[in-house]
């Protein structure tokens, strides 16, 4: 399984990392190197790998699949739309440290980090970035294009809507729901409901007003 990596910024690093973490018990598992379109970066290494072209020289480089490995979520989505009309198959990473429950569902292109705990029922949706120390509890509804950052907390039944940013540290009460594209600050404590496209910081978790 031949695997290109998308992106080899800060984020793209640590998918490669953990895709070499798992080639270590999964010997036909072969992360080839990045594909980038900064000019400045191509056929530097990072961990080991190269950066081998830009998005445009997919065609031209034998893989397999593919990862994203871009931490912001627009553009992890406008780049999935992209390489999915191109007929792109996309890989999921899921770190040996992390821990998944029996019956979660995990979508294709989504990275589970380090430490990620994912407990029973729950379900992660598709290029769905689940950080470093991060918890999930059970039966979560995650949608596609998610971040939950380092060492946020979700309790059970919450529900985060496609691209929102869950931030550092944070945590949200259980049977809470994040609306779409919100974004929760670092540290913020979720009591109540947030909605669609909303900033929620504090603690107790307060809407901004812009």
């Amino acid at each position: 399984m031949k695997i290109l990596i998308i992106g080899a910024g800060g984020h793209g690093q640590v998918v490669a990392d953990i895709l070499l973490q798992m080639s270590e018990n999964e010997p036909e598992l072969n992360p080839l190197g990045y594909i980038d379109d900064d000019p400045a970066i191509q056929n530097l290494q990072y961990l080991g790998l190269k950066v081998l072209g830009k998005i445009t020289d997919l065609k031209h480089i034998e893989h397999n699949a593919v990862i994203i490995g871009i931490g912001e979520n627009e553009i992890r989505r406008q780049t999935a739309q992209q390489l999915g009309q191109s007929g792109e198959r996309f890989f999921t990473a899921v770190h040996p440290a992390a821990v998944i429950a029996h019956g979660v569902k995990i979508g294709p292109g989504s990275v589970i980090c380090a430490g990620a705990v994912i407990n029973t029922g729950s379900n992660i949706g598709t290029h769905v970035i689940l950080n470093t120390c991060c918890s999930v509890d059970h039966h979560n509804e995650i949608e596609s294009f998610v971040h939950v950052a380092p060492g946020a907390h979700l309790g059970g039944n919450v529900l985060v809507g496609e691209g929102a940013l869950v931030g550092l540290g944070s945590a949200v009460l259980p049977q809470k729901s994040i609306g779409r594209w919100a974004i929760i600050g670092a540290g913020a404590v979720v009591i109540d409901n947030v909605k669609a496209s909303a900033r929620a910081v504090g603690n107790p978790a307060r809407i901004l007003e812009k």
